[in-house]
């Protein structure tokens, strides 16, 4: 039997899950358009890494009923992101490996999701696989990308004194004048 061919732009999850079919293959970042946006553009010397991603349908048994739809997601690049203490571009893997279970509507998906140990999606006969493999990439950004140890010294304010040594004035200083009342000088 022949297997059938499925697009990932318009991926009917059923069918592809029914054929226990298997996808892979990997696309530039910049045609992610909303993860490109979130990432620095790649140093002239090295060029940016695809993202390598790879889909798998399958279908569970299930007792007195419809048989479980699924999609197990796996994707991974390398991305520049700008360090947020020293402001220098820093190199940050990303790797997303997922399984969704797919259910009726969308009103199935929102009672199941809460209770739920893995991801519930409404199933839909055309599904963006690389939109749904973005969404999980972004979810996977750092919140505050900082190095461990950033690799240059950061810049010391000129305003501020160098040497521990010297006094600091006591914040409170002016507050306890104002408190002793007006000076009889």
């Amino acid at each position: 039997m022949k297997q059938r061919a499925f697009d990932p732009l318009r991926l009917d999850v059923a069918a592809f899950a029914a054929d226990a079919s298997a996808l892979e293959g990997a696309r530039a970042v910049s045609e992610f358009h909303r993860l490109s946006e979130s990432v620095l553009a790649p140093l002239p010397d090295a060029p940016m890494e695809p993202v390598r991603w790879g889909a798998q349908g399958e279908t569970r048994p299930r007792r007195g009923g419809a048989p479980e739809l699924w999609l197990h997601l796996q994707a991974d690049t390398v991305v520049q992101l700008q360090c947020q203490r020293c402001l220098q571009a820093m190199t940050v893997p990303l790797a997303v490996e997922r399984s969704f279970r797919f259910v009726r509507d969308e009103a199935e998906a929102e009672a199941e999701d809460p209770d739920s140990d893995e991801d519930v999606l409404a199933l839909s006969r055309t599904l963006d696989l690389f939109a749904l493999v973005e969404d999980e990439l972004i979810l996977e950004l750092p919140l505050v990308p900082r190095h461990d140890v950033c690799p240059q010294p950061l810049p010391v304010p000129q305003d501020e004194p160098l040497e521990e040594d010297e006094p600091r004035p006591n914040p409170f200083a002016k507050l306890a004048a104002l408190k002793r009342g007006p000076s009889s000088h």
